[in-house]
């Protein structure tokens, strides 16, 4: 320690200046002193006249210094934990240097800043050894008051519950201001709730663990030994308080390290300066294998399996990945952090081998993956990248690690190319929002483009300031097209590569949501012959010819489709009006009309066309209008074939009432609708009834008869004309072999076929069967076929007539002389009766050139055995020519018209 002689007052501020200025003694026998503890060594400091004071006239000032030094020591010990402003005063015996006794008075401050103490001020001054009072007792008094005063542990003194005499500590523990706020005050109002009768009601020289409050309310834990220092009557205690709340939480703390290191899932190994292992957590014993007992005392060489060099880690950071051995030998990676004790080392060894093996797996899945990967940093450039990306981008691996992802070019499937600043990795590094199933055209540096779906998601969602992103891609170039080949294959006809149904329907709906347009249904007539005739190669040849045409004579807006079969449609945006829509129907058929050159043979072609006009705003949807479109070309073929028809309401209105009638005649087969009429055959010579032509009614329950001018063609165009000439086949010859049998009548039936039955294999068949089942004579049963129905297919037609003849049923062409048949084509046919059209019997008694007709077929069917029918016989005239002109039968309204069987034999 430093000393020397101040010239001047050493106080520190104006307060300690007062505070020194009262100390003076009037003797003027005091001298000022300083010492000072702060930054720096420490030094004492006095004003002249310390060498007189101790009785050491003429003294050095390292003698002095000494001897000051030793008086301040017991102001001097605790000094760091005092705070700046404690009084103190302290008398103690000094033997001065000519052997005499003396006592020494020393009053000091403390002094220093920021709340702590930096040294002492103040005043050493002699007093007279034989003052009165002074003793040893009290000298030892005044050494344990500075003792008390001075003691870092808080110590207070309570009488009759109430505190008397607080140190300073006592005052700083319990945060009071002043004196005055502990000293009178009761020493429960410093007692927490819950320790209060511990301390008050339980008294013992035993430290006890209490709950405390300070001025402020605050509460805190301390360490208290509560000592009582009079008798039973005024009960007195000093209490020594020691807060012991750091302590308790550093005890904490050791028990949570302790627990830590148990618990942890990382190995923590200490070793000494030797590397010889002293503590090995039950972690380690995991990891490594070795039981604690077992590893404690052995180096470390042999626990790790590894010669590891802690110094060697500090020295490269505190962290190195090494490669450890298990007991077992298996192969651990395991990273280490070392840091030094003082007396050796702590090892932390965090096992990654699961997390690397992971790592590897990882890197192999993604570099075999045939989806591109690549992670994005947060500048945007490309940090990593696998194989397939670099093959998908048509970029080496080496030169995308590092680029911007600014260099890839993307296009959206619209054909804009996506902005730097919109890139998809981009957006989700701005936003954190993945973009999930992008599809985008890529532009490779090669100049190919190549279709990917792309999602680009963060590569650590959880961490916000990990802004890197991952982005995926695969490369779906190949599939796009597939997908582009299936839809257009599901929107076409696969034959003549036109729009199919689907895609006239999709054109349509969005034609008519934007404006008039015209839809032209064309249906090619007779195609049917040529499929047959020539052969089903030939008809697609055909059909795919038409569709050329179609299409080379349409607009390049208009949709030229094929519905199926031999039925197409035409939808037209260039005519809208119905002249313009005849125009262009015309020009239609004249495509269709050229030659058409197949396998050399010409055929020509023409077609039935319905024609709709669709104004703007039509409520219609397109099933609708391509179904009015159907309606009309239905009604074109069923007036003649080759023309078109505009489609109006009241076509709609017929049709829709012929598919009810169609669906009604289908029900009325089964529910009693239906039922044979009757109508008389009369021998002209003999005014006698010798057959009876069926002919087939409906009843409907809700519109009544129905004329089978309507049904017949209905039945006939659905082929439910099979159905009913069964019914009609089966029910006549029942009741027609019932009556003969029941009445003795012999009476032959006349039944018609259709040109369609003429067609059922199964006709021989059921009429076999009918007569095998109802009794009735095959000789009595005539099967009627109009002349048009046998000039359709001559051979086909002499074919089945001789199987139906081989039964023995008689045979006759109905409607003669309206089919262009000659007489030499009948007799191939082997038939029994002609009937004359009824066309040339109304009015023959009027017309001399009908008369003449009628005789002349009646002469020539004579001339090779046929017997002849006439039809329509409405009048008396009529009647009586036909017996002149020696026609053998005759039927019509004047002989009788069609009726039940019941009616017409009562």
């Amino acid at each position: 320690m430093e000393a020397d002689a101040l010239a001047g007052e050493p106080a520190e501020d104006a307060g300690s200046a007062a505070w020194l200025a009262g100390l003076h003694p009037a003797d003027g026998e005091g001298v000022v002193f300083a010492l000072h503890t702060g930054a720096g060594p420490a030094t004492l400091t006095w004003l002249p006249g310390l060498d007189a004071v101790l009785g050491r006239p003429g003294a050095s000032g390292n003698e002095l210094c000494g001897r000051l030094t030793e008086l301040l020591g017991p102001l001097t010990v605790h000094l760091p934990r005092t705070r700046p402003g404690r009084d103190f005063a302290l008398e103690q015996p000094y033997d001065a240097g000519d052997g005499a006794r003396r006592r020494i008075r020393l009053r000091a401050r403390t002094v220093g800043d920021h709340g702590r103490a930096t040294g002492l001020l103040g005043v050493v001054s002699a007093v007279s050894e034989d003052l009165p009072g002074h003793s040893e007792l009290t000298e030892l008094a005044d050494r344990y008051r500075v003792l008390v005063e001075l003691s870092p542990d808080a110590i207070c003194v309570h009488e009759g519950g109430v505190i008397t005499y607080a140190n300073r500590a006592a005052l700083d523990l319990f945060a009071a201001r002043s004196p005055a706020d502990v000293v009178s005050h009761p020493f429960a109002e410093f007692v927490a709730a819950e320790s209060a009768g511990l301390l008050v009601d339980d008294i013992g020289p035993a430290p006890v663990e209490a709950v405390l409050k300070r001025a402020d309310g605050s509460k805190f834990t301390a360490e208290t030994v509560s000592v009582r220092t009079t008798g039973k009557d005024t009960p007195s205690f000093q209490v020594v308080i020691r807060d012991v709340t750091t302590k308790l939480a550093a005890a904490a703390a050791v028990r949570t390290q302790a627990a830590l290191v148990t618990h942890v899932s990382d190995a923590i190994v200490t070793v000494t300066a030797e590397h010889i292992v002293t503590s090995w957590n039950p972690a380690a014993e995991s990891v490594y294998g070795w039981p604690e007992s077992e590893a404690l005392g052995r180096r470390i060489r042999e626990v790790l399996g590894v010669d590891l060099d802690p110094e060697a880690i500090q020295r490269a950071g505190g962290v190195v990945a090494q490669t450890h051995h298990r007991r077992d030998g298996a192969l651990l990676s395991v990273r280490v952090s070392t840091t030094g004790t003082g007396d050796g080392y702590v090892l932390v060894c965090t096992d990654d081998t699961a997390r690397r093996r992971a790592e590897l797996h990882y890197r192999t899945v993604v570099a075999a993956l045939d989806e591109g990967v690549l992670v994005m940093g947060p500048t945007g450039s490309i940090e990593s990248a696998n194989p397939a990306a670099s093959r998908i981008l048509g970029v080496p691996a080496a030169d995308l690690i590092g680029a911007a992802c600014s260099t890839l070019v993307l296009f959206e499937e619209s054909g804009r190319r996506i902005p730097p600043d919109e890139l998809p990795s981009v957006r989700t590094r701005r936003t954190g929002v993945p973009q999930n199933g992008l599809v985008v055209r890529l532009r490779r540096p090669d100049g190919r483009d190549v279709w990917v779906t792309l999602t680009s998601r963060l590569l650590d969602p959880d961490d916000p300031r990990n802004v890197s992103v991952v982005t995926s891609f695969t490369d779906i170039t190949e599939r796009r097209a597939i997908s582009a080949r299936l839809a257009h294959d599901a929107t076409h006809d696969p034959l003549t590569r036109l729009a199919n149904r689907t895609l006239v329907l999709d054109r349509l709906e969005r034609r008519t949501r934007g404006g008039a347009v015209t839809v032209v249904f064309l249906d090619l007539d007779k195609f049917k012959l040529i499929n047959d005739s020539l052969g089903h190669p030939v008809g697609d040849q055909v059909l795919r010819i038409a569709g050329e045409r179609l299409r080379r004579v349409t607009g390049p807006g208009d949709v030229v489709g094929r519905l199926g079969g031999d039925e197409f449609v035409v939808v037209t945006t260039g005519a809208t009006e119905a002249e313009q829509a005849r125009v262009f129907a015309a020009h239609l058929r004249s495509a269709l009309a050229e030659p058409v050159n197949v396998h050399g043979r010409a055929l020509h072609l023409d077609a039935s066309m319905g024609i709709v006009l669709v104004a703007d705003a039509d409520p219609r949807s397109a099933e609708d209008v391509l179904r009015d479109a159907d309606v009309a070309m239905y009604q074109a073929k069923s007036r003649g074939r080759g023309r078109f028809e505009f489609f109006d309401v009241a076509l709609r209105t017929r049709m829709q009432r012929r598919l009810r009638m169609e669906q009604d005649l289908r029900d009325a087969v089964h529910s009693g609708q239906l039922w044979p009429a009757y109508q008389p055959v009369v021998d002209l010579h003999t005014g006698d009834m010798v057959a009876v032509e069926a002919l087939l009614r409906w009843t409907h329950p809700k519109h009544g008869p129905i004329s089978p001018a309507e049904f017949i063609p209905l039945a006939e165009e659905s082929e439910l004309i099979n159905v009913l000439g069964k019914f009609v086949l089966n029910d006549t010859t029942r009741e027609l072999a019932a009556l003969r049998s029941a009445r003795g009548l012999d009476l032959s039936l006349k039944v018609n076929l259709s040109v369609r039955q003429l067609d059922d294999p199964h006709l021989v068949p059921a009429v076999r069967d009918a007569l095998a089942t109802t009794g009735l004579p095959a000789n009595a049963l005539t099967l009627e076929v109009t002349e048009s129905a046998l000039m359709r297919d001559t051979s086909a037609a002499a074919e089945v007539l001789t199987a139906l003849r081989s039964l023995g049923v008689l045979l006759a062409i109905d409607d003669f002389g309206t089919g262009y048949s000659s007489l030499a084509q009948l007799r191939t046919l082997t038939l029994d009766t002609l009937k004359i059209d009824r066309s040339f019997i109304t009015g023959i008694a009027d017309s001399h050139d009908a008369a003449a007709i009628v005789a002349s077929i009646i002469a020539m069917a004579h001339a090779v055995g046929l017997t002849v029918v006439a039809e329509g016989v409405e009048t008396e005239k009529e009647l009586i020519l036909l017996r002149e002109l020696e026609c053998d039968q005759a039927q019509g309204y004047h002989l009788g018209r069609p009726s039940a069987a019941a009616e017409l034999f009562r």
